[in-house]
């Protein structure tokens, strides 16, 4: 914010660095041109999905993954999957497109197609290897992002679902700033159900709300664990404060849904499989299929929606 207030480049505390004759100019007020150009890049997707959560290991990647596959589901739905997760790109291992290479055309960079209607976009995909470590600063993470919405040719999409890392920082910051001339549809948020995921969830809801970026709803994941053999459930993480139905209650957002833990689940993702065509029957898919078709959804928009105060998609 320092670079849009009054004193910008001109305190003490800015004594030292490259940007502060930029700074005290005011030349770092005027918007970043690539707004509009991401703007226009985009106006061929019709909806943009953000996932998120305050909490890291809570499973967006593998929500984002398996939103992407139940939303591709669909032959005549045409599904992108952007990973913007600069530090820990884990979709194309989940996606069974590690490996694969980006190429360039004329038009921009072709993303990774996994079926016909279903491409990914990651930075896993220009490392050398899986294992290389990306220790980059914030402005480079920016820099990396901005490429990612409007050097790619997308093409005509009805969903592009961006994958993000845990936190309210750089990437997601990048996130909302970029996208917000594009008309963003909102944000699903991730939690499990004990308290300190949802402390963390609730810092990244009051983000969404600074930022303007609507709620779509919130999923809880890794909620409860059906033995196979006795089929009674145990609670791995109990929810304590109520998980997050009491959450979603105070807060007045909608519950999209719970998914429940399933090994199968991690076996499909290290193994690049879709675990809803691998295991469709299983409570977790079922559970993935009735977030997808439920009433505040990602695809019906429903009156409760706006009441709430949450976008759902149209």
């Amino acid at each position: 914010h320092s670079a849009v207030s009054e004193q910008a480049g001109k305190t003490s505390a800015c004594q030292g660095c490259p940007n502060q004759s930029l700074c005290a100019s005011g030349a770092a007020k005027a918007p970043d041109p690539a707004i509009e150009e991401i703007k226009v890049k985009l106006a061929t997707v019709k909806h943009k999905i953000v996932v998120l959560s305050g909490k890291g290991g809570v499973g967006k990647s593998t929500f984002s993954a398996n939103l992407a596959h139940a939303l591709a589901s669909d032959a005549s739905t045409e599904v992108a999957l952007l990973d913007v997760d600069i530090c820990g790109p884990s979709v194309p291992k989940i996606m069974g497109v590690e490996g694969e290479q980006v190429h360039q055309s004329g038009s921009g960079w072709s993303p990774v197609y996994v079926e016909d209607n279903l491409a990914v976009m990651s930075i896993g995909f220009l490392l050398g290897s899986p294992d290389d470590a990306v220790i980059w600063r914030g402005p480079k993470k920016n820099g990396m992002i901005k490429q990612f919405l409007r050097d790619v040719d997308w093409g005509e999409l009805d969903y592009l679902i961006v994958d993000t890392p845990p936190g309210t920082s750089d990437e997601h910051l990048s996130v909302v700033q970029y996208l917000s001339a594009a008309r963003i549809d909102g944000a699903v948020i991730i939690t499990t159900p004990q308290e300190v995921s949802l402390q963390d969830v609730r810092k990244e809801i009051r983000f969404c709300q600074k930022v303007n970026l609507p709620v779509i709803g919130v999923v809880e994941n890794m909620s409860g664990f059906e033995c196979p053999k006795c089929k009674n459930t145990s609670q791995i993480f109990p929810p304590t404060t109520g998980g997050a139905e009491r959450m979603c209650e105070e807060l007045g957002l909608p519950l999209l849904g719970k998914v429940p833990l399933d090994p199968r689940i991690g076996k499909n993702c290290d193994e690049g499989k879709s675990f809803l065509s691998e295991v469709p029957d299983s409570a977790a898919a079922l559970a993935y299929q009735g977030i997808v078709k439920s009433k505040c959804d990602l695809r019906i928009p429903h009156s409760c929606c706006h009441r709430a105060g949450v976008n759902g998609l149209t």
